[in-house]
């Protein structure tokens, strides 16, 4: 009888992981999409299959249901803004220094997840965010909130709600594009989603925000 090759049964096991993380992400890619169109109630699986590639069985073997798989896209969108929240060299940087480097990460996840606000509006106005809520996403929400807070202690940042502050810089930050297909008629000759005009947004952006927050004019 034949004897397995050991070395050929952990190649074979390892491309059946690739495979199968490949698939997940297809579906997740394609549920973004979904949900952030209609949201959870009036999104269909069906679609979402059909967009990946994948039978609505494997769908279901993936992620069980439609609101199994609608908690993994919000879990997924979340931790990757969480991560662009995070300052790199934390100890070595000032407050300003930390919020201009969260300020560039998060424009740029925002210009690189075009339906993340659709889905985060979905989700306030169909689950009143208690989905949203078991993500914890206020991490990111809370080291804006920090970063102020040192700022403010140090006397870099000038006396300011940290928490109402923290929310606005929120809204500079995501409205550009968040409301893109509205914005796209104030002038139909200003690309608002290309290269160079997400670049000119995002330093109009974090010298509006450093302006506003700071202390001084040495800041």
């Amino acid at each position: 009888m034949a004897r397995l090759d050991p070395k050929s049964n952990s190649a074979q096991k390892g491309k059946q992981k690739r495979d199968a993380a490949a698939t997940k992400a297809r579906i997740l890619e394609a549920a973004t999409e979904e949900f952030a169109k209609y949201g959870l109630a009036g999104a269909r699986t069906a679609a979402i299959a059909t967009q990946s590639q994948v039978t609505k069985a494997m769908l279901c073997y993936y992620f069980t249901n439609k609101e199994t798989l609608y908690r993994a896209v919000l879990q997924r969108l979340v931790s990757d803004i969480n991560a662009a929240f995070q300052p790199t060299d934390w100890e070595t940087q000032t407050p300003a220094q930390a919020l201009e480097s969260m300020l560039r990460a998060y424009l740029t996840f925002e210009s690189q997840n075009r339906w993340h606000g659709m889905l985060w509006f979905q989700e306030a106005i169909q689950n009143q965010g208690r989905y949203g809520e078991e993500t914890g996403w206020q991490a990111g929400f809370q080291s804006i909130v920090s970063v102020l807070e040192k700022g403010m202690e140090i006397g870099q940042f000038r006396p300011l709600d940290p928490f109402l502050t923290a929310i606005n810089i929120l809204g500079v930050c995501s409205f550009y594009f968040d409301a893109h297909e509205n914005l796209k008629y104030l002038d139909s000759q200003q690309q608002l989603l290309s290269p160079e005009m997400v670049e000119r947004q995002t330093e109009e952006v974090v010298r509006l925000v450093l302006a506003g927050v700071s202390a001084g004019p040495e800041v």
